[in-house]
């Protein structure tokens, strides 16, 4: 409606990420009462994993920004020279027009304190912005593609097993020194140890392997358990690997948001889910490492 308050959120990054950022502002659009927009601008001219997916994965209630919307928040000034200015470090977490400005990596309350018609950015990498509205975030990431082929006989026996997804996060983490030098990748030594955690916990586990290095996983990663290698969801399909791991009855995950994201929307209230302690390589890169690792795994899940 044509003067009614609105909220922004500023997308970048893959599924993962995207998810994040679009559940932070539906909650915070929730508790206002308020409509949440998608500013996906950032968009243009994006060559890294498969652009913006939210729409074409989920029925996410939230229209796109249009350049009338983001003047309407943040008055004369460009979006793209806002997001600049933003990103330098020491500036105020939010600003009288609007703006909000995700502090740090860690649980920032002060996002519920946003001003009724705002633009947020920033990742909240945290369920705790979104705790108190988990149903409605699960319902909104119902995946709307049809489940087909392989994925549909896949997905008859992930269902009818003790299925345990395994998921390994290499691409830009193993070939980008810059990304590997911040993120790095998670150790054969991490999953040996999730894989006998979780074996001992559970009877008859039946892995199934998810990796955008699909071969290198098949010579690395040695289970003493039935095990499969999801090879088949590639590009445009890639979603279908988080659908997949959804489905499965329990969880090891990468320090990834992608596999994140698999974990959280698994409903089993029996899973176990097993997170990597070293999500990070350079624990510099946020100010208090404990508190962000204890921000972003949900505390039922197990860190090794």
């Amino acid at each position: 409606m044509p003067g009614s308050p609105l909220i922004i959120s500023h997308l970048l990054g893959g599924l993962g990420n995207q998810m994040f950022q679009y559940s932070a502002g539906r909650a915070l659009s929730l508790s206002h009462r308020e409509q949440l927009k998608l500013d996906v601008s950032a968009y243009s001219g994006y060559r890294l994993h498969q652009g913006f997916e939210l729409h074409r994965v989920f029925d996410c209630p939230a229209g796109i920004a249009t350049g009338s919307d983001m003047r309407k928040v943040l008055g004369w000034r460009p979006a793209n020279r806002l997001r600049k200015i933003l990103s330098r470090a020491g500036l105020a977490k939010s600003g009288r027009d609007g703006r909000v400005v995700e502090p740090h990596p860690q649980y920032w309350p002060g996002l519920k304190d946003a001003p009724d018609n705002c633009y947020i950015v920033g990742y909240w990498l945290s369920e705790k912005y979104f705790a108190d509205v988990a149903d409605v975030i699960r319902g909104d990431f119902t995946f709307k593609p049809p489940m087909s082929g392989q994925n549909a006989g896949l997905a008859d026996k992930i269902v009818g097993s003790t299925s345990v997804s395994l998921h390994i996060r290499r691409g830009d983490y193993a070939t980008n020194p810059e990304t590997n030098a911040a993120h790095g990748l998670c150790s054969l030594d991490y999953y040996r140890s999730a894989v006998r955690y979780v074996s001992e916990k559970i009877e008859r586990p039946v892995f199934l392997v998810f990796s955008d290095d699909i071969e290198w996983s098949r010579r690395s990663l040695a289970i003493e358990f039935p095990c499969q290698f999801i090879d088949h969801n590639n590009g445009a399909e890639s979603f279908n690997d988080m659908r997949l791991m959804s489905l499965c009855k329990h969880n090891i995950i990468a320090n990834s948001t992608f596999s994140w994201w698999g974990a959280w929307l698994n409903p089993n209230p029996e899973k176990i889910v097993v997170a990597p302690r070293a999500w990070l390589a350079d624990k510099s890169l946020v100010p208090d490492y404990d508190q962000f690792m204890k921000d972003l795994i949900p505390s039922t899940w197990t860190l090794l």
